[in-house]
């Protein structure tokens, strides 16, 4: 009976040390939500300190995560920025400067990355425009034929709307369809603030708000702008729902948020231009423990950065053929530069024919932490909106220009009868971008870097347009 009970005494004591002997589970990798506006300026978002706009839910994100200042999209248009957002790579390696291309089968997207290694996957919302464009019958015969459309493969959950309550449903069907045991990942996209502007019970006054500087000051500019700005405070409704259920269903603590504009707004020099208005984007992440809260980065990424980052965060490799760098360094140390400088481009826009710069322009630019220089191909073009040539505004502006009554500067930036092949603006000094520096004396030297580093991206990205440097003596 002594021995026996010895031996109880001593299976007692070893339990424990057998329990922790086990292998211990992994902790499962992080959700990751992330949240598309549409055609959505940087500087328009009140943790981005413009005065006229109220954005408390994407507020609170910024709050309690970091803001990116500096995010450049790899180009002013949704079908070639996404394109370079889902698979980490320059949209000319991927060959898709053609707006209404499908992105060939063999170019792998992070979702495809993610789902193999375990995650639950999906896109809902607003078109995410990489399947092509079947308005075009002859277009989607093609498609059909050679089975061009693959996004239906890539994920586990694919719908689209433009609705918002229909993609709030989206978004709630997902979260009920994924498996408990499975990370998820969710790709949820908004058509606002993309034209036409239709937030008529969100606009701010038009009579006070403050204009972007450099901008005509009519009556009409002032009613299309809180148009817009109408469409953004409607958008931080929907993402304050999202943010809500999230944290209703538990998983706020577990997941990765990233809020991001697919590129600039449809406003002038904006959207279809590569000034800042037209590619600098808001781009905030917020995961609680990962991301110190209420950081700021001034660091310039590309929205190469967006794929690598949630391949990082979920603890995977990521391919050497990707070019963009993860961020995941910045959620502790906001001091991180992942880049020296980054590129954009500017292709085919639409389906129109080239008939105007709205349709068909080329254009290349890079960026580093101080300069910008942007490349014309087609300089002897003028300017012509994207999205917005036929809005009372614009042709009030047009009229006004035929008349003489515009202001100088203003009139010369949005109606001059061509563009300079070269543009160079000091970005500390300008951050408009008024003041064009290329072919001063001064700034030669920084003109002919640039240009030299543009001249590398564009022959290692097999880029079909003239270089930026010809041979000498030889224009």
């Amino acid at each position: 009976m002594i021995r026996s009970n010895a031996l109880i005494f001593l299976l007692a004591g070893l339990f424990p040390l057998l329990l922790s002997a086990q292998p211990k589970s992994k902790p499962q990798p992080a959700n990751i939500i992330f949240i598309l506006s549409d055609d959505h300026s940087a500087p328009f978002v009140s943790s981005y300190g413009y005065p006229s706009i109220k954005t408390p839910n994407i507020d609170r994100l910024a709050q309690e995560g970091i803001r990116y200042t500096r995010a450049y999209t790899t180009a002013p248009q949704c079908v070639l920025s996404r394109a370079a957002l889902m698979t980490g790579r320059s949209t000319l390696d991927i060959q898709m400067t053609r707006f209404s291309a499908p992105l060939p089968a063999d170019v792998v997207t992070y979702p495809e990355l993610l789902r193999k290694a375990g995650y639950y996957t999906g896109i809902c919302g607003r078109n995410f425009h990489l399947d092509g464009n079947r308005t075009i019958p002859e277009s989607a015969e093609v498609y059909d034929k050679y089975g061009l459309e693959t996004f239906k493969n890539r994920v586990d959950y694919l719908r689209v709307s433009a609705n918002s309550d229909t993609i709030y449903r989206q978004y709630a069907e997902f979260l009920d369809k994924t498996p408990r045991n499975k990370p998820f990942f969710l790709q949820v996209g908004y058509s606002d603030p993309h034209r036409v502007f239709t937030a008529k019970n969100f606009e701010p006054d038009p009579a006070t708000l403050k204009l972007p500087e450099g901008w005509p000051d009519t009556k009409l500019v002032r009613e299309d702008f809180a148009a817009y700005l109408g469409e953004i405070q409607r958008l931080d409704g929907d993402v304050g729902r999202l943010l809500d259920e999230l944290k209703k269903r538990g998983l706020e603590q577990s997941t990765l948020v990233v809020f991001m504009g697919d590129n600039g707004g449809a406003l002038l020099r904006g959207k279809g231009t590569l000034y800042n208005l037209g590619i600098n984007v808001p781009l905030i992440a917020r995961h609680p423990g990962r991301i110190k809260a209420g950081q700021v980065s001034n660091a310039i990424l590309s929205g190469e950065d967006l794929a690598p980052t949630f391949l990082d965060i979920a603890g995977l490799p990521i391919p050497k053929n990707m070019t963009g760098k993860s961020l995941v360094p910045s959620f502790q140390q906001p001091s991180y530069e992942p880049h020296a400088s980054v590129f954009s481009v500017r292709g085919a826009h639409g389906h129109g024919l080239p008939t105007s710069t709205v349709h068909f322009d080329l254009g290349r630019t890079v960026i580093t932490s101080k300069y910008k220089l942007i490349y014309n191909v087609l300089w002897q073009l003028p300017y012509t909106p994207v999205d917005f040539a036929a809005q009372p505004f614009w042709l009030d502006l047009s009229q006004r220009h035929a008349e003489g009554k515009l202001e100088r500067n203003v009139d010369q930036r949005l109606f001059a009868s061509r563009r300079e092949l070269f543009e160079l603006y000091d970005l500390d000094k300008d951050p408009n971008e008024f003041n064009n520096l290329a072919g001063d004396e001064p700034y030669q030297e920084i003109e002919h870097q640039l240009k030299a580093q543009l001249q590398e991206w564009m022959i290692l990205n097999r880029d079909y347009v003239p270089l930026p440097i010809p041979p000498a003596g030889k224009y």
